[in-house]
């Protein structure tokens, strides 16, 4: 059976402080596979909680992106999507009924989660990010990272 999450366990694992390596950098550098380039980080969340940073981005299409929040319960090997920047294409959140075509935040909800929905079905658009390397950005901020403090510039290059 999956595991559910109310919106306040949610919302506690969103908010849990997530502290990033110094070479946090090199670490989420992507890599080239099957026509997209990906990379995963598992962070250790200060109430010990594990955590997963999954990046993916086409080669062909730039603005066809995902950046994940995900949490791993204990005794678990599933993957539980807390949050998801998405780069433009085009969603429908099916509770609500609603369409449209843009960038956009998926959040888990539980009542996504109650009518068998993946549990971050629900999304919005957003003006947040216009770009892989803007959704890594927002990620790390609202996702409640730790980023260590240096002088580096972009995290990546735009292709």
């Amino acid at each position: 059976m999956a595991v559910q999450f109310s919106d306040k366990d949610i919302n506690r694992l969103i908010t849990e402080k997530k502290p990033l390596p110094d070479n946090y950098r090199n670490l989420i550098q992507v890599k080239t596979k099957q026509g997209h380039r990906e990379r995963e980080l598992n962070i250790k969340g200060k109430e010990e909680n594990d955590f997963w940073l999954i990046l993916r981005q086409s080669i062909s299409n730039p603005i066809d992106f995902s950046v994940i929040l995900a949490y791993r319960p204990q005794n678990s090997n599933q993957l539980f999507r807390l949050l998801r920047c998405n780069g433009k294409h085009e969603h429908t959140n099916t509770i609500e009924k609603v369409t449209f075509d843009d960038f956009h935040i998926h959040t888990a909800t539980e009542r996504y989660q109650e009518i068998g929905a993946r549990e971050d079905g629900f999304a919005e658009p957003t003006n947040r990010f216009f770009n892989f390397q803007e959704a890594i950005e927002y990620m790390l901020k609202n996702g409640n990272f730790e980023v260590p403090s240096d002088p580096q510039g972009l995290l990546f290059e735009e292709i």
